[in-house]
């Protein structure tokens, strides 16, 4: 399980979140764009599959959160909390369509990582208040990972991140020209899916989005 000694914060850990898709991959596999991904300078993995069988869907969470491991940060499924738990991933991310905050926290205890993603300032508060760890909050830009996610606005992102106290990625749309927006807003990092995994070379696409990362939010 991944301790907060492992790097500063769990807060220094939304800095680069990448969100996986295997649509981009070819005949890459996933276990080597993740870890070329962190070798490039993620620092949070989520493990995000909406139609695979169970059973591999569960093989990848092990392969991913054994390199995770390997290099000392977070790894957590998307949405399934027995995936999770059989997986001996660090935690889960869950939607406000699944499995609740506190019942997600309730089966994994008191030190698995369990992130929310909203949309609103009531969301936020109530997720934080559930025992979300921290929240992922977007879509920011219009995507189409998830051409149906609320859209949420720079001000209405602002005013998220200074109603709670735990750390906030934002998601959706963001890439090497978007996380710039990002500045002052309040937000700890940007999670990314296609910026890292449609890419060539995920290892150099992770080390450039790193870069504007580090530029956007410290």
């Amino acid at each position: 399980m991944w301790k907060s000694s492992n790097m500063h914060s769990l807060k220094d850990a939304m800095l680069l979140y990448a969100v996986t898709d295997r649509a981009w991959l070819g005949a890459r596999t996933l276990a080597s764009c993740v870890r070329d991904a962190i070798e490039g300078g993620a620092t949070f993995v989520q493990l995000r599959e909406k139609v695979a069988p169970r059973d591999e869907i569960l093989g990848l969470a092990r392969k991913l959160g054994a390199i995770c491991r390997e290099s000392g940060i977070p790894f957590v499924v998307d949405d399934d909390v027995d995936i999770a738990m059989e997986s001996g991933a660090d935690g889960v991310h869950v939607g406000q369509d699944d499995m609740a905050c506190v019942e997600a926290r309730r089966r994994l205890g008191s030190s698995a990582i369990v992130g929310v993603s909203v949309q609103t300032v009531e969301q936020a508060l109530r997720a934080q208040a559930d025992g979300a760890d921290y929240l992922g909050v977007g879509a920011l830009i219009p995507t189409p990972t998830k051409p149906d996610a609320v859209d949420v606005t720079f001000e209405e992102l602002r005013a998220i991140c200074d109603a709670v106290y735990i750390p906030v990625v934002g998601i959706g749309g963001l890439n090497v020209r978007t996380i710039g927006q990002l500045k002052g807003s309040g937000a700890d990092g940007a999670a990314v899916v296609s910026a890292i995994f449609a890419a060539q070379d995920c290892r150099a696409a992770a080390r450039e989005l790193r870069s504007i990362c580090e530029a956007t939010f410290r």
